[in-house]
């Protein structure tokens, strides 16, 4: 039976969904944006800034759920504007030095609060 995952350490949702599901040793984590868990703002004007912070809520999400970012087997990545597809993949490249997992990176003309970045991804458990 699904299972959903929480943890105060990243942000509360802004919608009808979990922050994760665990189900069939896989973990489904609902797309992130740069929101600062404490505030629930977002966290920095840049690319760098709001890619680090939506991957340590990630981060964050699959550790509460028994996994890690060494896990992942597949993100989405919506980008706002895919010139800044080069920086964000120089912060992602610290976070995934291991395991690369596939990934799909597109632009979205709008992510939800104004965030230049959300990311979603599936992690075995």
């Amino acid at each position: 039976m699904p299972e959903a995952v929480f943890t105060e350490k990243a942000p509360k949702p802004i919608g009808p969904y979990s922050q994760a599901i665990k189900s069939n040793g896989f973990i489904f984590v609902s797309g992130q944006i740069p929101l600062d868990p404490s505030t629930g703002e977002i966290v920095g004007d840049d690319i760098k800034t709001q890619t680090r912070r939506v991957l340590e809520n990630i981060k964050a999400v699959l550790e509460v759920a028994g996994s890690s970012l060494e896990k992942v087997v597949y993100s989405v990545v919506f980008l706002k504007d895919l010139s800044h597809f080069q920086a964000f993949n120089e912060v992602y490249s610290e976070y995934f030095t291991k395991n690369k997992p596939a990934r799909v990176t597109i632009q979205a003309a709008n992510i939800p609060r104004g965030a230049l970045i959300e990311i979603s991804v599936i992690a075995e458990a």
